[in-house]
């Protein structure tokens, strides 16, 4: 019988004692990333850092796609649960309102955890298509996206006409080069004056604004705080 000492996971019990080869392996991929980049991760080296034998992570990745997918799904869970929490903390009853809490969610997960973003981002270091989790979860967001507008539109919110796919793609873009633009250092350049996760709230606000028919506000918005971080 092969022992576990034989097999490598147990080769490291400081790294390994849980038992859980798969996120021992996910963490050591996401500490390779933060130090050296995405381009030096494999799977032998996560199996190094995780502390278990070469050939123990291939039951479970046959490659570093296959690698970087389950970091990426790891991602996306905490992406929704990120998003999910932002959206409890407001008036549920009004969609647009809603709506922006879940571009407010994403932005403040993606500027807090560049490493998963830039990979859950990444379409050439992930295969999206084979995960259903990734697929699932962003197909959710998307859905959800799309009911909060039919609600605002029923309301009279926006127009009769709107196209909600390419509203939902454009909020989609405009959240993620946000996003984009903060992990990667722009805001010095381009608005200098205030702390990124501040901008980007403001400017999520004047998107959202533009977007809608302000003779519908139910009711007068708060302004983003100065002081909001």
């Amino acid at each position: 019988m092969t022992s576990p000492t034989d097999s490598g996971e147990a080769a490291n019990p400081k790294r390994y004692h849980h038992g859980n080869l798969v996120e021992a392996l996910i963490a050591a991929t996401v500490e390779i990333i933060e130090e050296r980049g995405a381009e030096h991760v494999s799977v032998r080296e996560a199996a190094k850092r995780a502390g278990v034998s070469p050939g123990a992570p291939f039951r479970h990745f046959r490659s570093k796609s296959a690698l970087l997918t389950a970091v990426a799904e790891q991602a996306m869970n905490r992406l929704t649960e990120a998003v999910a929490d932002a959206h409890s903390k407001v008036d549920s009853a009004d969609p647009i309102v809603a709506f922006e809490a879940i571009g407010q969610g994403y932005l403040e997960w993606a500027i807090s955890n560049p490493t998963h973003f830039q990979i859950i981002s990444s379409r050439t270091l992930i295969d999206f298509d084979a995960s259903d989790s990734l697929r699932d979860q962003n197909e959710a967001v998307r859905r959800k996206m799309i009911a909060l507008l039919t609600q605002a539109q029923q309301q009279g919110r926006l127009a009769p006409d709107t196209d909600f796919d390419h509203l939902v793609l454009a909020a989609r873009a405009f959240v993620y080069g946000l996003a984009r633009m903060a992990i990667d250092g722009h805001f010095p350049e381009w608005h200098p004056s205030e702390p990124p996760s501040l901008a980007v709230r403001k400017t999520l606000r004047l998107f959202i604004s533009q977007m809608t028919n302000p003779e519908t506000q139910p009711h007068e918005r708060p302004e983003v705080a100065s002081g909001d971080r």
